[in-house]
C-alpha cells in the first residue's frame, strides 16, 4: 500500500469533523478538541459563563441535540439531523406547531443560490431559526408546521485549546485556527488541519522560537486569551504570528499583512511567497476579517497576519453548505502547510551578525570557504552569498534583508552565514 501523503491526512481530518455541530461555546468544539487531541496532546482550557474578557463577557454555553421542520404528515422538511447548518447557531428552545406565514421570518436562504444552506448565526441576541435552500421552501405548502429546537442556553464554559512547541528560546510565534463555525470544509476545518500538521512537523525538529497553537472560538476566543495572557503579550513574550483560516480551496495563497505593515511575520511572508514564484496576493490589513483584528488591535498591536487561500467572504460558496468536502483538495492544503513550513524555517534563521573582520575583505581561500564551492551548480551564488553576509554583517541587518538587497536565495545566505561562522569571521 503507498503511504499516505500528508494532504490526504489532513483532509481524512477534515472528513473526521466536518459533521460534528460546533459553535462558540457548547459540546461541539469539545469533540473537535477531543478529536485534534488525538494527533497532538492539547491543553485544554474551561473559562465560566460571566467572565469578564477585555470589553466583553463569556457568554453562555449552547448545546444542541435536535431540530427540525416537521410537515402535517410528520415528515421533517427540515432536519438538523442532515446538516448542523440548518439551525441558526445559538437558537433558543422552541416546540409549537404554526402556519407557514408564521414559521416564515425564522427561515433563512439564499435566493441567488436556491439549492445552498446558508450558515447563520445569533450568538449575543437571544433568537430561533432555520436554514435552509431556497428551493426548499418554494416547494413547502402552507399547512401547520411542527417547529422543535431542543437547545440549551446555560451557564457553562467557553472552550479553547492550546498546544506548545518548546523552542531554543522562550520567545514565541502564535499560530491561531478558529474552531467555532460547524460544517464548513473550508472555513475553517481546513485551517484547524493545516495548524495540527504544521504543530506535528515542528514538534519532530528543535526550532528556534516557542511555537504556540491556539485553537479558539472565533473573536470571542481570541479576546479571551488576550484577556487571560495581557500580561506576557505586553511583556513582549510574543515575538510573530500566524492566522490560519480557509486553508483548502483551490484558490491562490492570500496573504494579508498586519497592521504593523512591516513586522517580521509580514517580510518573511512576502519573500517566501515571491521567491516559491507560486500565484499569490499581497493584501494590506483591514480591522476585518479573521483573529488577526484582535491580535492586531491597537492597544496589542502584536505582529501578527493571517494566511489563506482564496480569503474571508471571497468565494460564492462561503458560509453555505457549499463549502462542504468537494470544496477542499488535499492538495490544497499540503501546499498552505508547505508556505507555512518555509516560512517558520525563515522566521527561524533569520539572525543579525557582526563581522569581526571587518577591515577589508578577509581572505576566504585560506580559510577553506572558496575550495568548499567546487563543483556546486550555484558555486557563484554561493560565493556571492558569502561577500553580501560579510558586508551586511554590521549588527544592523539580518539575513532576511541581505537575502532581499542581494537578490538571493534565503537558504543560500543563511548557508554562507552558517560557513563564516564556522570559519569564525563573523559572530551573531
Amino acid at each position: 500500500m503507498a503511504p499516505v501523503s500528508p494532504g490526504e491526512e489532513m483532509y481524512a481530518l477534515v472528513e473526521r469533523l466536518y459533521p460534528l455541530c460546533r459553535s462558540i461555546t457548547g459540546d461541539g468544539v469539545r469533540a473537535t478538541l477531543d478529536i485534534v487531541g488525538a494527533y497532538l496532546p492539547l491543553e485544554v482550557q474551561e473559562v465560566p459563563t460571566g467572565t469578564r474578557v477585555l470589553d466583553w463577557t463569556v457568554p453562555q454555553e449552547w448545546n444542541i441535540r435536535d431540530a427540525y421542520i416537521a410537515d402535517a404528515g410528520g415528515r421533517r422538511v427540515v432536519d438538523f439531523a442532515a446538516s448542523s447548518l440548518h439551525v441558526l447557531g445559538y437558537s433558543v428552545p422552541v416546540s409549537a406547531t404554526m402556519p407557514l406565514s408564521e414559521l416564515r421570518p425564522h427561515l433563512h436562504t439564499l435566493p441567488e443560490h436556491p439549492s445552498w444552506v446558508p450558515y447563520r448565526t445569533s450568538y449575543y441576541r437571544p433568537d430561533w431559526g432555520f436554514c435552509l435552500a431556497q428551493e426548499t421552501l418554494d416547494a413547502l405548502p402552507e399547512g401547520p408546521y411542527e417547529v422543535r429546537i431542543d437547545s440549551t442556553l446555560a451557564d457553562g464554559h467557553l472552550t479553547y485549546a492550546e498546544h506548545v512547541v518548546p523552542g531554543q528560546v522562550a520567545d514565541e510565534v502564535i499560530v491561531s485556527a478558529h474552531v467555532c463555525h460547524p460544517s464548513l470544509a473550508n472555513d475553517n476545518l481546513a485551517g484547524i488541519a493545516v495548524a495540527t500538521f504544521l504543530a506535528r512537523e515542528l514538534a519532530r525538529q528543535t526550532p528556534y522560537y516557542t511555537y504556540r497553537f491556539l485553537f479558539a472560538p472565533g473573536t470571542i476566543g481570541a479576546i479571551t486569551w488576550l484577556a487571560r495572557n495581557a500580561e506576557r503579550v505586553h511583556r513582549g513574550d510574543v515575538r510573530h504570528g500566524l492566522v490560519l483560516a480557509c486553508a483548502g480551496d483551490r484558490g491562490r495563497l492570500t496573504y494579508k499583512r498586519s497592521r504593523r505593515g512591516d513586522a517580521g511575520i509580514d517580510r518573511v511572508m512576502r519573500h517566501v511567497l515571491g521567491a516559491s514564484e507560486r500565484p499569490h496576493h499581497i493584501a494590506e490589513f483591514t480591522p476585518y476579517g479573521y483573529d488577526e483584528r484582535q491580535f492586531c488591535s491597537p492597544g496589542f498591536d502584536l505582529g501578527v497576519g493571517s494566511l489563506s487561500r482564496t480569503p474571508y467572504a471571497g468565494y460564492p460558496e462561503y458560509h453555505t453548505s457549499a463549502d462542504d468536502l468537494d470544496f477542499v483538495t488535499p492538495e490544497a492544503m499540503a501546499d498552505t502547510l508547505a508556505v507555512c513550513r518555509e516560512a517558520f524555517s525563515v522566521l527561524d534563521r533569520d539572525r543579525r551578525y557582526v563581522n569581526l573582520s571587518p577591515y577589508g575583505e578577509p581572505q576566504l581561500g585560506r580559510r577553506g570557504l572558496y575550495d568548499a564551492l567546487g563543483g556546486r551548480s550555484d558555486a557563484k551564488q554561493a560565493q556571492l552569498a558569502l561577500l553580501w553576509v560579510l558586508n551586511l554583517s554590521d549588527g544592523e541587518h539580518g539575513l532576511l534583508d541581505i537575502a532581499e538587497r542581494s537578490g538571493l536565495p534565503f537558504d543560500t545566505v543563511a548557508a554562507a552565514a552558517d560557513a563564516l561562522c564556522g570559519a569564525g569571521l563573523i559572530k551573531e
